[in-house]
């Protein structure tokens, strides 16, 4: 039996929301997640979102990742990384023989190669062009699970050196990685911004509009690049330009 779900309309609370939220570029940091060539790149991706949402994606995400690095907002990659014994056992339901993507799902050159995903220093664990690096940003490489905290130095990254109490977050997966790190923001004490067109899901759009709402009605904001870019505009007009190093004394 198939239940039909209605969204409820928070529309309102979320607009009030999103007026009260101020973003100072000298305490956020941007959060790029497994923005890779094992999601992203039409040929190599080994768990692939469609070939248009990739595309979409990382255009919007290559506008607000130059903007922030023109306005000193520091840029962190967190990128999954496998031995094979760990590609093999990364999720258990793989035992099972079987995963559950969207029934849209591409077919890529590298699955019909039989490639595992994001095997330490293979392609996959690339990032895509349009995302990075770019001299300045942090690097964070051995992600080996949905959380880009646990296990890496994201958290000591982010508190100790860069001082920061807000996160963008973008990438792959809305409902898995991405929500994950929304969680783990919130509990830590960020404030969790998710960048709407900067993230997407191989799962399917249900998952991804679920990863959307969650984050906007129970963790933090969901914005568009340009609202992003706004706030941003208009703290550094009414307080002035933060400078990196006096934010960070």
């Amino acid at each position: 039996m198939t239940t039909t779900v209605q969204i409820e309309d928070q529309s309102a609370t979320l607009e009030t929301l999103n007026e009260w939220l101020q973003i100072d570029p000298g305490k956020t940091a941007i959060v790029t997640i497994d923005m890779h060539r094992g999601h992203l790149d039409p040929q190599e991706a080994t768990f692939p979102v469609a070939p248009e949402l990739s595309e979409s994606v990382r255009r919007a995400s290559k506008d607000l990742l130059t903007f922030a690095r023109g306005v000193g907002i520091p840029v962190i990659h967190v990128i999954l990384s496998m031995r094979p014994v760990e590609a093999y056992k990364f999720n258990p339901r793989i035992d099972a023989g079987r995963i559950t993507l969207s029934r849209s799902k591409p077919t890529t050159d590298a699955q019909r190669r039989g490639v595992l995903h994001n095997i330490i220093g293979s392609v996959q664990c690339e990032l895509m062009p349009e995302i990075g690096p770019e001299e300045g940003d942090h690097i964070i490489d051995n992600k080996k699970t949905l959380s880009s905290f646990y296990g890496t130095d994201l958290g000591l990254l982010l508190g100790n050196f860069l001082k920061v109490d807000t996160l963008v977050l973008m990438g792959i997966n809305t409902n898995t990685c991405v929500q994950n790190a929304a969680f783990e923001g919130m509990n830590q004490g960020y404030k969790v911004i998710m960048a709407r067109e900067c993230v997407g899901s191989m799962y399917g759009d249900d998952l991804h509009v679920l990863g959307l709402q969650n984050v906007a009605r129970c963790l933090g904001w969901v914005l568009g690049v340009e609202e992003i870019k706004r706030k941003v505009r208009a703290f550094e007009e009414i307080n002035g330009s933060t400078a990196r190093v006096a934010a960070a004394s």
